[in-house]
């Protein structure tokens, strides 16, 4: 699959394409001009003997300091190679895929000063699926992603390690598979690379991609359990949406009324005495459209800064000025990050609440914790200990990233975002809330067969037959845990979002 890349065009559906290595990345030619213009005037500073921070200075606390033109190039190989000072696991090949198209998709915007040639190198390397080793840890998300970036532009200049198919090569070995040759960087290209916020945003959309599968997945299995408990379906009806107004309240009531459309479950005891169910049951409009509501903020967010040009100084070619600035600054992608951190997090509470309901026969009607001879067989008992370990762990990842801050840089960077940690979070907290709801879909569908010859809504029959495919009934007591990968797997692969025809954004 070829992906035309329009500089500062990418769409929310163009992310899952982008991570698939079966797609290569093509510049639309009509940004080409842009680059060139960009580069030009660089050039004419030079040769006109301005003093441009960054393109012939110092860089931080040392931007004062004059560099002379013999030492230009040699001032961008540095601030690469002092500028790798990473730490911890590597990041994922996903991750560091789309760090460079959204890296790419920064600089061919044409604001940046850096050459078409070293564009095309990041895009060779994406299109060979090589990826450069990047440490997770060392960037505070101020000043751009510097250590993280400085990584992966290391490879161009032959040096460091990248991965590809799996494996760790070398740097030259890495170029080789991608048909390049190391780079001598031009003046500005070193700080352009390293500076920007595409390392913290590519990690928050890899957190927001897999928000939108958990979301799906919880609304399914909390429309699963109100089945397979007999609750009812009356809190979800439109009129009480409407009369409080909220947009996603009202979409999240639909999409289970949805769901549960048809179910002869709920036919069967229409007329019961319960009068209300817990808040874990009926309050799921309410709570799930307010996490729908910053998932949907959160997006809009990324997507802004996926678009961005965020290094420093900018070029604006038509004024004939460069412009220092601060869109490096990654606050913006630091507070959406810690919003989906917390809707994440509510999304798996609320599920292991819904999961103690089914476990309980005081509640639920079912046998107690969801297996026949209970006593003999312990049966989710502990699955759901496991669920809620997992939802307190989240709750303490959920702690707001972006309220700290520590001065970097002999205090020229006085205040930083956190972003790049307010990312990276997200994904074991994804993790985590998969790994709750797999449990929570297990147990419903325990439920759904205790109710036969009775079934579930056609859509709900679809998700339970999904399950079934993978893990059988739970009779007796087993080996449980490769049960609850199966589900975590079927979550996190996006099949129950592909299943149900489902998509948020």
């Amino acid at each position: 699959m070829q992906f035309i890349l329009k500089p500062g065009q990418l769409r929310l559906s163009d992310f899952r394409q982008l991570l698939d290595e079966k797609t290569s990345l093509t510049l639309d030619p009509a940004c080409v001009p842009a680059i060139l213009a960009s580069e030009a005037l660089i050039k004419k500073t030079l040769d006109d003997n301005k003093t441009v921070y960054g393109i012939n200075t110092g860089f931080g606390l040392l931007a004062h300091t004059r560099i002379s033109h013999a030492d230009l190039e040699n001032l961008q190989r540095s601030i690469v190679l002092s500028h790798a000072a990473g730490l911890g696991e590597l990041l994922s090949d996903a991750a560091v895929r789309l760090i460079l198209a959204l890296k790419i998709n920064s600089l061919a915007r044409g604001y940046s000063g850096v050459r078409l040639q070293t564009i095309e190198a990041l895009i060779k390397l994406f299109n060979a699926s090589v990826y450069p080793c990047i440490p997770s840890q060392g960037s505070v998300g101020a000043s751009g992603d510097l250590a993280p970036l400085a990584h992966m532009s290391t490879l161009l200049l032959g040096v460091g390690e990248a991965r590809h198919e799996g494996k760790i090569i070398s740097a030259q070995e890495a170029l080789d598979k991608a048909g390049l040759k190391p780079l001598q960087l031009a003046p500005k290209e070193g700080l352009a690379l390293l500076n920007g916020t595409q390392v913290s945003t590519a990690l928050a959309i890899l957190g927001l991609l897999a928000a939108e599968d958990i979301f799906i997945s919880a609304l399914t299995a909390g429309a699963l359990t109100v089945d397979a408990v007999h609750g009812s379906d009356t809190p979800f009806d439109e009129r009480i949406q409407i009369v409080r107004g909220h947009a996603t309240q009202i979409r999240v009531a639909a999409i289970l009324r949805n769901l549960l459309a048809h179910s002869e479950i709920r036919a069967s005891h229409k007329d019961c005495n319960k009068v209300q169910d817990p808040y874990s049951l009926r309050c799921q409009p309410q709570v799930m459209g307010a996490c729908l509501a910053s998932i949907l903020t959160t997006s809009e967010i990324l997507l802004v800064e996926a678009n961005a040009v965020s290094d420093n100084p900018l070029i604006f070619v038509e004024q004939g000025e460069i412009l220092s600035g601060g869109n490096f600054h990654a606050e913006p992608v630091a507070l959406a990050a810690d919003a989906l951190a917390v809707s994440i997090a509510e999304m798996g509470a609320l599920s292991e609440r819904r999961i103690a309901l089914l476990v309980d026969p005081h509640f639920s009607g079912l046998p107690a914790f969801l297996v026949q001879n209970a006593g003999v067989n312990s049966g989710f008992m502990i699955a759901q200990v496991s669920a809620a370990a997992l939802a307190s762990e989240n709750k303490s990842l959920a702690h707001p990233a972006s309220v700290d801050s520590l001065p970097t840089s002999a205090n020229q960077e006085d205040h930083v975002s956190m972003a790049t940690y307010a990312a990276r979070r997200l994904t074991p907290m994804a993790r985590n809330a998969a790994g709750i709801i797999a449990i929570e879909l297990l147990g419903a569908c325990q439920g759904i067969d205790f109710a036969r010859p009775l079934k579930t809504s056609p859509k709900l029959e679809k998700i339970y037959h999904l399950i079934r495919q993978h893990v059988p009934f739970y009779d007796k007591d087993r080996y449980f845990s490769p049960d609850i990968l199966q589900g975590q797997h079927i979550i996190e692969s996006g099949k129950i979002r592909q299943e149900l025809g489902l998509s948020l954004f």
